[in-house]
């Protein structure tokens, strides 16, 4: 069995492809349950953000398991295998394990540095452990991806890059507009998203209003902001007031069409209005960038800004020494969790050598007893000593040896050499199997927080 990383990013797919894509709770669902139920996958976590769709997978042949998540994201994107394949980047064993570290750390966002994905992926791992498409393989990697993540941002100066996507469209629009103090932004979508742009508002002092098909949530959001509430029915009149829209909605259609915005405009008096819509697939509708007065800032724009400006974050130059350090940190964080995986994989093998020698000396004290019934007892406990400790020490160098050297990078598979020279036939202990899929109480405090 192998790790193995099939996806699609901002890297590598235009965003009207990563709209496609766009998944609601009960599409992961189903995705999650696909995936384990094709040929060879047997755990599965999608993770799925603004930007990127990527599956972790744990597959029994790399070709085949490639195949069977290339032809579920391609079901969900609505194409064929044929169709994505130029798009789609894949990553296997310890290339799976580092990417998906570098996702946790925002090495590979948009906006270098940014902290969402850490919660997105938290969530993700949550999502598919209630699922139960998670085992002893991907527990560890998906545990280890959240501490380096959170390792990262807490050793390092990555932060500095930029705090989210979010930061970063408000920065166009101020481009545009000037200073957001004291500026009517309306915020439609009460969200994670929606809620992570209605604080980033009030830290520049801007008025924030928010709108949502959920008014308790919307309320809930703007009271937490010191703004207000607006239904959403009162859409056209709330964007003539604004300044600024902001749209971060779930929905899977247009949530703001161009319709409403023209008859907002013709209420501002020539006030230019800026769109920042953050939802993917997209909130608002492409015409409204045709309008007059009306800058739109979306994803689009921000990848192509990136693709601009290739090695440097949306944000702003990051210092070389932090993308290093972060670097470095995953490196390290990589091969220790290999090292981990593969003497896990050989202790087995090492226990079930130990335990067929501790069967064979019982069966000769055993022929030793029916042999020489009248040894005193003494001798018996002394001889059965001596031998297990002949036994023990044998045994001891070559189970020091095969855990060191399984530790260490190669090809080489010493617990399957060890079990073809002892004539080993074994399965996994179930105790190996309840020990590797323990979750960690930091991380189940993590998804409560």
């Amino acid at each position: 069995m192998s790790l193995l990383a099939v996806g699609v990013s901002h890297q590598t797919a235009p965003v009207a492809l990563l709209e496609q894509f766009a998944m609601g709770p009960d599409d992961r669902v189903k995705a999650l349950h696909e995936l384990v139920g094709s040929d060879h996958v047997s755990e599965a976590l999608v993770l799925a953000t603004c930007n990127r769709i990527e599956v972790f997978a744990e597959v029994d042949r790399f070709h085949g398991g490639v195949t069977d998540v290339s032809r579920v994201l391609a079901r969900q994107a609505g194409a064929t295998v044929e169709e994505l394949s130029p798009y789609v980047t894949v990553h296997y064993e310890d290339q799976a394990v580092a990417h998906l570290f570098t996702v946790a750390s925002g090495l590979d966002s948009m906006v270098v540095g940014e902290t969402q994905v850490l919660g997105q992926l938290r969530a993700a791992y949550a999502l598919a452990r209630e699922q139960g498409t998670v085992g002893r393989a991907l527990h560890p990697v998906a545990q280890r991806a959240l501490r380096v993540g959170k390792r990262v941002h807490t050793e390092t100066g990555i932060d500095r890059a930029g705090a989210s996507l979010v930061s970063v469209a408000l920065d166009r629009a101020e481009h545009v507009i000037g200073s957001l103090r004291d500026r009517a932004v309306l915020v439609v979508g009460a969200g994670s998203m929606g809620a992570l742009a209605a604080t980033t508002l009030a830290r520049r002092d801007a008025a924030v209003v928010v709108s949502s098909r959920t008014e308790a949530s919307a309320a809930r959001l703007a009271d937490s902001v010191g703004g207000r509430a607006a239904d959403l029915a009162d859409l056209t009149m709330e964007l003539a007031a604004a300044d600024v829209l902001v749209t971060c909605t779930g929905a899977t259609g247009l949530v703001v069409g161009t319709d409403v915005v023209a008859d907002a405009m013709s209420d501002r008096d020539g006030r230019p209005l800026v769109v920042v819509d953050l939802a993917l697939p997209r909130d608002v509708d492409p015409g409204v960038a045709a309008l007059p007065g009306v800058h739109v800032v979306d994803l689009a724009l921000l990848q192509g800004e990136r693709a601009a400006t290739p090695g440097r974050p949306t944000a702003g130059p990051v210092a070389a020494d932090d993308i290093a350090a972060a670097h470095a940190l995953v490196e390290t964080e990589t091969a220790l969790l290999r090292a981990e995986r593969q003497a896990a994989e050989v202790a087995p093998t090492v226990s079930a050598l130990r335990s067929q020698a501790a069967e064979v000396v019982d069966a000769e004290l055993l022929r030793l007893s029916t042999r020489l019934p009248d040894l005193d007892a003494r001798a018996r406990a002394e001889i059965a000593r001596t031998v297990r400790r002949v036994v023990d020490k044998l045994l001891h160098e070559p189970t020091v040896r095969v855990k060191a050297l399984a530790a260490t990078s190669g090809e080489t598979d010493y617990a399957g050499a060890l079990r073809a020279l002892f004539g080993l036939g074994i399965d996994t202990p179930v105790e190996v199997l309840s020990d590797a899929v323990t979750v960690d109480p930091e991380l189940r405090a993590g998804e409560a927080s």
